[in-house]
């Protein structure tokens, strides 16, 4: 499946930067490069850093700055060993840092990465596809009060506690295992009276995927 991963507010971001032609940067979420890819651009004589714990993505974003330049490094670690990377590397301080929080839209258009409530996919949600915990175990074998807490406080789903209640209920038949088996859980768990906001799904996945990707402690290391 062909996919197209649009960068947003991509002019915005990197003139905040300031970019110098000989300047070093790191752009902390590669994603597919389109951040990169304009950096990268601008900077002929200076040095890009790219950090990414997807492969896929790291993948997309090497052929895209391949066509620009070859003065960049990807590395394949989260943004949180940032520090340590550039280090190792003789890096000890850049003229810029860009960071672009959240899921790539490549990322979101692959019914196999489980991270759509739109399209029907297993129960996934990786970024880095190496790691064990997935968003099948956290629905799966997470308690009542830990899916009521994440939800709440990751998602800010008004209706944290039925969501979870009934995740619950419904595994103790059969295992959740694929995105719509979950949606429909959640779509029925929500008055729909309240459906008007966006899909009934968006907050619940959301939180879902920032436990399982530990997208909340990396930002205070």
């Amino acid at each position: 499946m062909e996919t197209k991963h649009i960068s947003v507010l991509l002019n915005e971001a990197i003139d905040a930067l300031n970019l110098k032609k000989d300047g070093l940067y790191v752009d902390c979420t590669l994603g597919g490069g389109g951040h990169s890819s304009l950096i990268l651009s601008r900077i002929s004589n200076g040095h890009l850093f790219g950090f990414d714990q997807d492969a896929y993505a790291i993948k997309i974003a090497k052929e895209k700055l391949s066509l620009i330049g070859d003065n960049f490094t990807i590395i394949n670690r989260n943004f949180s060993d940032m520090k340590d990377a550039l280090n190792q590397r003789g890096i000890s301080k850049v003229d810029g840092i860009l960071y672009d929080l959240g899921v790539s839209s490549f990322q979101i258009d692959l019914p196999e990465r489980g991270f759509s409530y739109r399209l029907d996919g297993p129960l996934d949600m990786r970024m880095n596809q190496n790691q064990v915990l997935d968003a099948y175990i956290v629905v799966n074998t997470y308690s009542e009060t830990q899916l009521k807490k994440i939800l709440y406080e990751y998602g800010e789903e008004r209706f944290s506690r039925i969501i979870a209640k009934n995740i619950c209920e419904q595994r103790k038949n059969k295992e959740i295992e694929t995105t719509e088996e979950l949606v429909n859980i959640i779509v029925k768990s929500i008055p729909l009276s309240k459906q008007k906001e966006g899909h009934p799904a968006k907050r619940t996945f959301q939180a879902i995927r920032i436990e399982v990707n530990n997208e909340i402690k990396p930002l205070y290391n």
